[in-house]
This record gives C-alpha cells, sequence and structure tokens, in this order.
C-alpha cells in the first residue's frame, strides 16, 4: 500500500465516531453561556460508553496547534485537498486569485456557506488568494521568500488544510469591508482571525487581517468571548480539563485529556461527539450533552 493511502485510512478511521451533528448554523446563535466546571463527571453511567484514545489522536483534527514549535506530521494534513477552481458550487461567492488554489473540500463547503451570510449583509467582495499548500511548495516559498515573508514547510497553518488567505477586490484587507466582516463575524461560523492585533508575542505573527483558519464550532465561540488566539485557547482548555457552553438552550462539554499511551474515557452513547488533538500533548473531546 502507497504511503499517503495508509495516511488516508488512518484518517478516516480515527474521525468515523467523532462527528458532532450540525446543530450550530449562524441565525440559531442567539444567547450562549460559558461554565468553568473544572474535572467533573457530565454523564449518567447509562448514557456513556467507553472510548480508547491513543496517541494518534493527537495529531488528527481542527484543533492543532501549528507555529514555530510545532510542526504538522503529514498524518495530520486532511485527506479532502480539492482544487476549488474544479469545484464551482463552491465558489459562487466569492472569487479565486489563480485556478490553483487547494484547499480541505469541507472546509470549501463551510467557507463558502459562510460567504452567503456575507454576501446577504451586503459585503460580497471576496477573493482567496492562498488555501492550502503541500510541503514542496511552501519549502519553495520560504527559499523564494526568505523568513520574513514564509515560514519553513511544516510549519505553516497552510499546509494543514485548514487556513485560507483572503483579500477584497476592491481594497486591501486593512480598509476594507471585507476585512471588518471577517474580523467581527467570523467566530459564528467556526472560524477565526488567527494572527489578530496586539497577539503577535504569542503567535509569533503580526496582524494579519487576511488569515483565517477553521477550529469548528463551539471552540470559535469561546475563542470570541474570550479573546483567546489558538495558543491561549489550548493552555484554557489544558488548565479548566472541562467546561461547558450552552448556546440557545444546547449543552456542549469540553474536555482535554493528557494522552501518552492508549487511554479509555467516557463518551455518549449516542455518538454525538467529535476528537481533535493539540499537536502537542493531548486531545480535547467536544460532546454534546441530550437529556
Amino acid at each position: 500500500m502507497k504511503k499517503w493511502g495508509f495516511f488516508i485510512i488512518i484518517a478516516i478511521l480515527l474521525s468515523a465516531f467523532t462527528k458532532l451533528p450540525n446543530l450550530l448554523e449562524k441565525d440559531q446563535i442567539k444567547e450562549y453561556s460559558i461554565v468553568e466546571n473544572g474535572n467533573i463527571d457530565l454523564f449518567p453511567s447509562e448514557k456513556q460508553k467507553n472510548f480508547k484514545l491513543t496517541t494518534k489522536h493527537i495529531y488528527n483534527g481542527d484543533l492543532l496547534l501549528v507555529n514555530n514549535m510545532f510542526p504538522i506530521q503529514e498524518n495530520s494534513i486532511k485527506s479532502d485537498i480539492v482544487n476549488l477552481a474544479e469545484h464551482p458550487k463552491l465558489t459562487k461567492e466569492y472569487a479565486l486569485l489563480n485556478n490553483d488554489i487547494k484547499l480541505s473540500k469541507e472546509i470549501g463547503r463551510k467557507f463558502s456557506d459562510m460567504m452567503a451570510a456575507a454576501k446577504k449583509d451586503g459585503v460580497n467582495h471576496f477573493m482567496i488568494s492562498s488555501g492550502f499548500r503541500d510541503f514542496a511548495e511552501q519549502a519553495s516559498l520560504y527559499e523564494t521568500l526568505g523568513s520574513d515573508y514564509a515560514l519553513p514547510a511544516g510549519y505553516s497553518e497552510h499546509n494543514l488544510g485548514l487556513s485560507l488567505d483572503i483579500g477584497s477586490t476592491k481594497k486591501t484587507m486593512y480598509e476594507a469591508e471585507e476585512g471588518k466582516w471577517i474580523e467581527n463575524n467570523v467566530w459564528k461560523y467556526g472560524f477565526i482571525l488567527r494572527y489578530p492585533k496586539d497577539k503577535s508575542a504569542i503567535t509569533g505573527i503580526e496582524y494579519e487581517p487576511w488569515h483565517i483558519r477553521y477550529v469548528g464550532l463551539p471552540h470559535s465561540i469561546i475563542m470570541h468571548e474570550k479573546k483567546f488566539v489558538l495558543e491561549e485557547y489550548l493552555d484554557y482548555l489544558k488548565k479548566k480539563k472541562t467546561i461547558t457552553i450552552t448556546i440557545d438552550q444546547k449543552v456542549y462539554a469540553l474536555s482535554y485529556y493528557h494522552v501518552t499511551q492508549n487511554l479509555t474515557i467516557q463518551v455518549p452513547v449516542n455518538g454525538q461527539f467529535e476528537i481533535s488533538g493539540n499537536n502537542i500533548d493531548g486531545v480535547i473531546v467536544t460532546s454534546y450533552l441530550y437529556k
């Protein structure tokens, strides 16, 4: 079996039982509250089942931290990378800088839905200028532009398939309505502005109003509320161990687990949970707490 085929199969197996239902949509987010519970039992025993975590889970998911300290592993790359120009249904609401831009198909759908919402708000001059880059493309970019303008292969979020650079066809993102809309609204759709103002000491990257990253709901809501970047958010979850967030009367629990070897945890019997590694030392389990 070819190496990439093996990685794709592993990714499918890791995600097979870890999908939350699509319960969170922008129009539903009217109110939310966050409770910091500490390490507590969240489910009655009859509504729990065993799930085995392994160290492989650390390196898969939407919350992977990628920076100059924590590079991407090859099996962390999204397995559904597509050329967006070949999927016109995904690009109806925005332009592409060129026909070579790639992205996770799943993230492309979520971005397209977000662009449709922006259009309803009268903001509709978006363009994707960069999406997924493989390691070879990132290495070439780093060699050409140098360390002031690019990161080495494996150290850029663009190597994951979860991040994209977007612009306006009218003005720069510093000035355009598109930039303002992104800063104020992406959290409602599971995206974050990855390198915001006044956080460069933490992220290591200067303010980039064009670079967004998918982390998923409800994570983007909590990060927005607490004004966290991803580094801060993962530290917060690790410290709190478990928190709950109520969104329009739907309750979600987020629990951090340190994983050094196989670890059996309790998850809902209904299967409504997601698992993401942090690309460092543990995983975050997000569960829908049904009654």
